[in-house]
Order: C-alpha cells, then structure tokens, then sequence
C-alpha cells in the first residue's frame, strides 16, 4: 500500500495529513530547512501568525475563538526533527528519501528506518489543532522548534518573550493515558584523541568483526531495561580476544546518535594469523546470547574477509580499549525520591577510532542536575589518566515536577471525565525541552503528554494508531475545557 493511500485510511484524518508531510519531508537534527520552509508557507496560507526566531524556531499564533478572547493563552510544544536510525544493510539515505512506514497489527511502523513518530505525532496534533475551525478556544500559540534531538538547539536558543502564553502544552511523551510533570535533565562529554598510524605488517589477514542483532532504543526512556550496547559489547570481545591470540585494531565504530542506544559495531582487525578466529567468536556469541537472554535475544557475531593499509600504533590502541572498557555505561543511580524512575544514568553512544585519530560521545542524564555534571567529571576524569581530551557540553537543566500545577488538575479532570478511567502521574528519565522553556519563562504552567510509541530512537519505531486518536481527542477536550473556565 503506498503511503499517500495508507494515511488516507487512518483516523483522524486531519492528524494523519500532517503526519505524512512529516515523513515525506527529511527533517534530520540541524538539517530541518525544507519542512520548516513547507510548514511556514502552510501556516500563512491559513492566515496565521507567523514568526521564526534567531534559533530558526517556528512560532505561530491563532486567535481565540469569538468569545473565548479572555481564556488563559495555551502554546503547543513540539519539535520538528527525528533520530535517523537505519539498520547497516538498508540503503535509505534521510537527507532525501521519504520515510514509508506500514500498518501492522493496529500500529504504524517503519521496518528498516525509525519512523519519526517522536516527536512528529506531536507536532501534525498542533498543526490539525491550528487548522480546525470546529474546535473552541482561547489564543493559542505553536512552538516548533528546532535541532532537538541533536543537542535542544531550538530550545536553548528560544529568546524571552516571544510567547504570551501561561500554560504549556508538551506533545513529545510516549504512553498513552499518562501526563508528564517532570524531566531529565542532561549534558555530553565528547572525548577525542590523535593517533599515530602504522604501516599494514607484511602478511597479515585483515578481517572484520560485526556485532548485530541487538535492539537498540531510547537512551534515556529505555535505560533501564539493561538493554545490550554494542559498543561495549564489541570492546569486552575485543579485550577477551587479547588473552587468547594477537591483534592489531584498524578500525572500531558502532552507534550513530548520542541519544540511542547502540544496535550494531564493528571492528576492522590485522591478525598474523587468523586461524581459530571464526570458531572463538561462535563460543563468544553463545556466551553473549547467555548475557542477553530475554532482552537482547537477536545478537549475532561473526567476522568477514576486509581490507586495510595501516594499523593504530599499539599504545593507541590499548589506551582506547582499556578506557572504553572501563567506561561506565547505563543506570548509575535510581531516583529515591521518585519511585520506580532512574535518577542518572549515561550512555556510551558513538564510537569513531581510526589508525589517525578517535572519538567517542557519552551523553549523561540525570533529574539532579549536579549528579549529571558529577558523572560527566567521573567520565572526563577516567580518560584524563591516559591524557585524553575530554570535553563537556551542551548541558540542559531537568524540569522540576510541580505538584500544584493547575493545569495538571485540568488535564487529569478531563481524562477522567472523558476516558471513564484515571489517569497516571510520571516523571520521565528523557530530556524534554520543558526545562529550558520554563526556564526562559518563569511560571509558564506545563504538562506534557502523547500517545503510545515505542522503539524510539531505532529502526522499528512505531505508534499505536488508536492512540493518536485518543490524544487528538483529548486535545480537543482539554483546550475547549481551558476555554470555557
């Protein structure tokens, strides 16, 4: 089914139209201009306020509803770029190709790419909220920013008032029937280091290791589950396979975005002689398939024939491997104050390392601000042993729970009014741009909520079409509630 007859058979119809701008349009961190040029000319021609800030964020205003003029002034938060994510064997190129996703089961799903749900659900829910003329309302502003998922660039850029609102509406969380009132807060370390290349030894076979399968995800919303890194997991067969026969490291890569956990690495590898090398990976991945039962069930390691020219001099090579080894990864502490939520956590999610020179990015999360800044100097301090150049950056503040949010009460009222069932209170170990905004404007009022999507951040990503529904009509309910009070 082509996508263009696949969108026209889902409901609301008026949600759905948007959502196939979004995927039909690249919209990659830093490189959204063409769907930001296409949304801006949409929004002029449905006469709408329209203004782009020094960020390059999208700010568009419509006015209340006759009679509704004196209702408090809502904006509608969403970002406009997507995590691209690919499986190694898929050819999609996100700078020009259109995202096709599919209908199984009740969800939509894009199988060798993510799918750009989070956060583009959110952002066709505001445009079809801009463009119903059957829906009542006070004066609302739309706040689609920019460069999200690559470091909040929209957010932090965000200038002081440019909105007149007083309450926020977020649409970048993912489980229906819950609202959000707080958030992670988060900062990257990004370490690299020069190399001195050495030539090929004569005679050498050169093969490459892959390790695949796993599942990857969220960095933050899916830390918990213990889910594999590849990453680490390549480096403990890397430093195993040392014990047991000699290397020289070429090449070592694996993930691709700082906020998804890595599915697949691999090792390019000189050996004076590889015998024995394919036997040993087949015990290593019955070993790691033993590590992974239940989690990461489709973890594959194998080797194949490659080619290389020069190799890392043996000092690089062991200062990388041993550092990256003892690298922490995953949950360092569990909130005591929020039950059940992962308070700080970190995530080894790129890895460059050639004969030349390395890289590597963790990006560290935490509600506590200071414990986030305290993990990345932890980070920063193990490579400082080897004197390797570690940098922080890009550090965003968390958004601190407020329990007496009016509009919390607002929204959990019509939830249960309209759904027949309560609804849920969380705290999400993600980063949502409500801490920078709330930041910029003190007393905005803020809750966030969407519907079900789950895989974000990797190829299989999808949503649950019901509750997109759900979310559109509770939309509706809750703006139409805040205008009649």
């Amino acid at each position: 089914m082509s996508p263009p007859e696949l969108f026209s058979r889902l409901q609301p119809l008026a949600v759905w139209r948007h959502f196939a701008t979004l995927c039909a349009t690249p919209r990659a961190s830093k490189a959204e201009a063409a769907l930001h040029d296409r949304l801006l000319a949409w929004a002029r021609e449905k006469s709408l306020e329209t203004k782009v800030d020094r960020a390059g964020n999208l700010i568009l205003k419509k006015a209340a509803t006759p009679g509704c003029e004196h209702a408090p002034t809502v904006v509608l938060q969403a970002h406009l770029d997507m995590v691209c994510q690919k499986n190694a064997d898929s050819a999609h190129d996100f700078s020009r190709d259109p995202i096709v996703p599919e209908l199984r089961d009740g969800w939509l799903v894009a199988g060798q790419t993510t799918l750009g749900a989070d956060n583009g659900i959110g952002v066709a829910l505001i445009l079809a909220a801009l463009e119903d003329e059957t829906l009542r309302h006070g004066p609302l502003e739309a706040l689609l920013t920019v460069d999200e998922e690559a470091g909040m660039g929209g957010a932090r850029g965000l200038e002081p008032g440019l909105l007149d609102a007083s309450l926020m509406l977020n649409l970048d969380t993912e489980a229906w029937g819950e609202f959000y009132l707080g958030c992670a807060g988060g900062l990257d370390v990004d370490v690299r280091r020069a190399g001195d290349p050495e030539p090929l030894p004569a005679g050498w076979t050169v093969r490459r290791i892959a390790l695949r399968g796993l599942r990857g995800g969220h960095s933050g919303v899916d830390i918990h589950e213990e889910r594999g890194n590849a990453i680490k997991l390549l480096v403990g067969v890397l430093h195993d396979l040392a014990g047991v026969m000699p290397y020289r490291l070429v090449s070592l890569h694996g993930g691709s975005a700082r906020n998804a956990l890595p599915r697949e690495a691999f090792a390019v590898l000189a050996l004076p002689d590889a015998a024995g090398l394919d036997a040993w990976l087949v015990t290593q991945q019955a070993a790691l398939s033993e590590l992974l039962r239940g989690v990461d069930d489709g973890v594959t390691l194998g080797a194949e024939t490659a080619t290389a020219d020069a190799v890392m001099a043996g000092e690089e090579q062991f200062t990388w491997l041993a550092s990256l080894h003892a690298a922490p990864h995953g949950v360092k502490r569990v909130s005591q104050q929020v039950a059940g939520v992962v308070e700080t956590s970190n995530n080894l999610g790129i890895v460059e390392l050639t004969p030349a020179a390395g890289y590597c990015n963790f990006m560290v999360r935490s509600l506590v601000d200071r414990a986030a800044d305290a993990l990345a100097d932890e980070i920063v301090s193990l490579f400082a042993l080897s004197g390797t150049a570690a940098e922080k950056s890009g550090q965003y503040p968390g958004w601190r729970p407020n329990p007496e949010s009016a509009l919390l009460r607002t929204c959990q009222a019509v939830f249960k009014r309209d759904f027949g069932s309560d609804s849920k209170v969380q705290v999400i170990h993600a980063g949502l741009e409500c801490g920078l905004i709330g930041a910029r404007y003190l007393g905005l009022d803020i809750v966030s909520f969407g519907p079900t999507i789950h895989g974000a951040h990797a190829p299989g990503e999808r949503v649950e079409v019901a509750s997109v529904e759900r979310c559109w009509q509770l939309l509706r309910a809750i703006l139409g509630e805040i205008a009649a009070a």
